[in-house]
């Protein structure tokens, strides 16, 4: 039950202490993921609107590059000159020097007629009209025109930029098919990751650019429709089951809108090692507070459950010291009045030995016998004070004392207490006395306890027909220090009980024969004198105790 407590209250300790300690540090761990996570969130998002206004800015200024291009070319040269197809070549073959974004040049007329052309698709487009197209009639009325992808005369997908030029009121157009393979580029340098996608869709939401994942050219992608996109646009979205990143920017000329996708987990996939760090540091951090207030608490449970046992023994020494000075009290009052008979019974056996001294008795036939008897007597009186002398002697030392001490002597009187015990189990005890031995100041009364409790156990643990040895000395290593040194030849004491054989109430003897105070109280008298015990026990051969007594 002693233990059950102190087990009991360790473990509310560390309950309380894990929740006070671990309660904030995965408080903070969270917060910490969930900021960074946010934070680093908001840092794709933040990424992704910029490297879409960063293609859009690259779009827009290579079609303007393109269109102030073809502008200069038809604001300085005359309408007669470029539609000279020789002439025109020699522009054409200039432009390309500079940027390969042209892959042909025609001059057209006010009705749509196709004058000259330079490019790879002559034979069918050079005598093509285009007045009924859409392209044609867009030109005419905006001046510039940046067409969406469509097939045209040629059934090849391209794009044109068409400009219009007034030379002597006669209106005329210069149209030039771009090579989207630098579209397509520039489109695809924002296909980040492994599943990354980009590309750019019309006002229908037909795409412009061939995508990696999202269709084919020509046809609506397989995303959700940005089409109608009238600002940037970053938002995470569910297509198909699919959950990705997108972010859609719209074109000014042409119009057109880009589009990005990326794969949230891609991104998200860069956060593994600091979130594999953080979760390294915080369980190391909680495996430190659990070792640390286990390590603790068991640390303080054994510093209260020692000073319980302090505190204990203090106790039961005091009660025990209470109950020695009310025996020895009890047992010169006991000397006292045992002391008067024996006095009157002495007196007597006198008085009847010289009666016999005196008279005609001698001549008895009983005489030796009446002798005899007188003698037996006169001995056991003379035994009986000298018992009742030891009794008034125990008695005066309850009482605590300092004084120079014989161990020798002690030891030799305390024997006297036991050797009839001793005797009817027919115990042999051996002593072996240092005759050099010095006297030391102690208190004889504590010490013949301690002497007493010692020598008892071994004779209760030799039982019957055994052997006790009594030795004496100096110790060889400090001679500060005397040794007791007790040992019988019982059955031992286990390794198991060999380590509580100090603690309050620990017996191996049974419930009616032994309270397991002795050796504590014990223990502490010596600790208190100065001095410590010690055993060794060898189970099946035997135990000794030690006691240092200091020499000073």
């Amino acid at each position: 039950m002693f233990h059950k407590h102190y087990e009991t209250l360790r473990i509310k300790m560390i309950v309380m202490t894990l929740g006070f300690s671990l309660i904030p540090l995965l408080a903070l761990g969270v917060t910490i993921y969930y900021q960074f996570n946010n934070t680093f969130q908001n840092k794709i998002t933040e990424s992704l609107r910029t490297l879409a206004q960063n293609r859009k800015s690259s779009i827009e200024l290579f079609f303007d590059e393109r269109i102030s291009q073809l502008n200069t070319i038809a604001q300085t040269h005359s309408f007669e000159r470029l539609k000279e197809e020789s002439f025109l070549t020699k522009v054409f073959n200039v432009m390309q020097s500079r940027s390969k974004s042209f892959i042909d040049l025609g001059v057209i007329d006010s009705d749509g007629n196709h004058l000259a052309y330079v490019g790879p698709y002559s034979e069918k487009l050079k005598s093509v009209n285009y007045a009924h197209e859409d392209w044609f009639q867009a030109v005419q009325s905006t001046g510039v025109y940046v067409s969406d992808v469509f097939l045209g005369f040629r059934k090849v997908p391209h794009f044109i930029i068409a400009v219009t030029s007034v030379e002597n009121n006669r209106v005329w157009i210069l149209r030039a098919t771009i090579n989207s393979a630098i579209i397509d580029e520039i489109v695809s340098g924002a296909q980040i990751g492994k599943r990354g996608d980009a590309f750019i869709i019309n006002r229908k939401n037909i795409l412009q650019t061939t995508p990696r994942f999202a269709g084919n050219l020509l046809e609506s992608p397989n995303s959700p429709d940005f089409s109608s996109s009238r600002g940037t646009t970053i938002e995470l979205m569910s297509f198909k089951g699919e959950e990705s990143l997108y972010g859609a920017i719209p074109i000014s000329n042409p119009q057109w809108v880009l589009v990005i996708r990326e794969d949230p987990q891609e991104e998200m996939a860069l956060l593994s090692g600091a979130y594999y760090t953080e979760a390294l540091i915080l369980g190391f951090g909680v495996i430190l507070v659990i070792l640390g207030t286990v390590f603790t608490t068991r640390l303080m449970t054994r510093r209260l459950i020692e000073a319980q046992k302090d505190k204990a023994k203090s106790e039961d020494l005091m009660i025990q010291s209470s109950k020695m000075a009310a025996l020895g009290k009890m047992a010169a009052g006991i000397a006292h009045e045992i002391n008067n008979p024996l006095q009157i019974i002495g007196d007597q056996a006198g008085w009847m030995k010289d009666l016999l001294e005196s008279e005609d008795i001698k001549k008895s036939e009983n005489f030796e016998e009446f002798d005899q008897c007188i003698n037996k007597i006169e001995r056991q009186v003379n035994r009986s004070r000298e018992i009742t002398h030891r009794l008034l002697r125990f008695g005066r030392r309850m009482e605590t004392t300092q004084e120079m001490v014989d161990i020798n002597h002690l030891l030799a009187e305390t024997i006297t207490f036991l050797e009839n015990e001793a005797h009817f189990r027919d115990i042999q005890i051996q002593t072996e006395y240092d005759e050099l031995l010095p006297k030391v100041s102690t208190d004889p009364n504590q010490l013949q306890q301690v002497f007493l409790n010692i020598i008892d156990n071994a004779i209760d643990a030799v039982g019957q027909s055994g052997q006790l040895r009594i030795r004496t000395s100096t110790d060889l290593k400090d001679p500060k220090e005397l040794v007791v040194q007790i040992s019988d030849n019982g059955p031992g004491i286990s390794k198991e009980a060999l380590s509580k054989i100090f603690d309050p109430f620990f017996t191996t003897k049974r419930a009616d024969e032994g309270t397991g105070l002795g050796l504590s109280i014990s223990y502490g008298i010596v600790e208190k004198l100065g001095g410590h015990i010690e055993v060794e026990s060898v189970e099946g051969k035997g135990t000794t105790f030690y006691v240092r007594i200091p020499n000073v």
